[in-house]
């Protein structure tokens, strides 16, 4: 395309919670309208919580989402992909590659979809179909772009690219004073970031927490993100008395959540399906250590845990990972 002003459509999940997939297609929006292009952001997450962006709409139906779509006067449909790719998203994905008049770019982000999806993938597919009605395909790791090839996509359409920009914390900003009370009365201060759904293993690192504690008896852990588990993990928390050792902080701002990456002593990420996850990356960059699950696609220097994970596991690998001598990337 030439330098004339362009005119791009996103589609996404918004944030909160602030994930990966959320991050990079704010910071594509951002740099779109920094160099004065037209962008506007479709939030498809079926969540009422909206972050604080300007250019953001909102369908209420699939039927409100199909008219924009097709309402909207624009030159690139950029869709992005997280998580599974069921049934749904492939329709979506479809709809993309078929609108009239428009350009369509799909980001693939669930690199352990990718991967249980390899073997079974083939070109005469509904899924096969889906991605090659798109004119382009970036995929953020290997896994992605090997499983477009299996789709039947040609190589010249497909790209590998990474979906972070990694920034130090804001030294101007003040963190909230519950959380900057909690960080320096936990030693260690573990944090997890993740949303509270099954896939993240919060109510495994809750009834963890003793087995921590016996061998860390100051040890505090604050976990951030929001999600349809919430009441129950803090029903189990009330249970197990833990109030004072573990705090669910919500959905925090990310300006803020640097702050606390940087903070903490060791950054947990405990999974049963995961991706190449920003906020372990963030933790490297920032020289934090990193407890995680091993779903195969870890950066070099995070310690991994055994598969299935256990909390005997955990406390011996989180005490390797606090022994570490820490290493800010420069």
């Amino acid at each position: 395309m030439d330098e004339r002003k362009m005119f791009v459509a996103q589609l996404g999940p918004m944030p909160p919670p602030h994930g990966g997939v959320s991050t990079n297609m704010l910071a594509i929006h951002q740099a779109l309208r920094q160099n004065g292009h037209d962008s506007v952001i479709i939030d498809v997450a079926n969540r009422n919580e909206n972050a604080d962006v300007d250019e953001v709409l909102k369908p209420r139906s699939a039927f409100g989402l199909i008219r924009l779509l097709l309402k909207l006067d624009c030159d690139i449909v950029h869709y992005h992909i997280g998580g599974e790719f069921n049934t749904k998203l492939v329709f979506l994905t479809l709809l993309c590659g078929l609108l009239p008049g428009k350009k369509s770019v799909v980001t693939f982000h669930s690199g352990g979809y990718a991967k249980k999806i390899a073997d079974m993938a083939r070109p005469l597919s509904l899924r096969g179909f889906a991605f090659r009605s798109i004119d382009f395909l970036i995929g953020v790791n290997t896994q992605m772009i090997d499983m477009f090839s299996r789709y039947g996509v040609p190589k010249e359409r497909t790209r590998l690219v990474l979906p972070f920009e990694l920034q130090k914390p804001d030294q101007d900003l003040t963190i909230p004073a519950e959380f900057e009370n909690f960080a320096k009365n936990a030693d260690p201060f573990l944090l997890s970031v993740g949303a509270l759904e099954p896939e993240y293993l919060n109510a495994f690192l809750i009834e963890s927490m003793p087995a921590i504690i016996e061998r860390f008896p100051n040890a505090g852990l604050l976990i951030a993100g929001s999600g349809s588990m919430r009441a129950g993990l803090a029903d189990k928390i009330d249970q197990m008395k833990a109030g004072e050792k573990i705090v669910l902080a919500g959905n925090v701002n990310h300006a803020v959540l640097l702050h606390l990456i940087e903070r903490a002593d060791t950054v947990l990420r405990v999974t049963e399906y995961d991706g190449d996850a920003i906020s372990v990356r963030e933790a490297l960059f920032l020289g934090t250590p990193v407890v995680a699950s091993d779903n195969e696609m870890r950066p070099d220097g995070v310690h991994l845990l055994a598969d299935p994970v256990n909390a005997t596991d955990l406390v011996d690998t989180l005490s390797a990972a606090l022994a570490e001598e820490r290493k800010p990337e420069k």
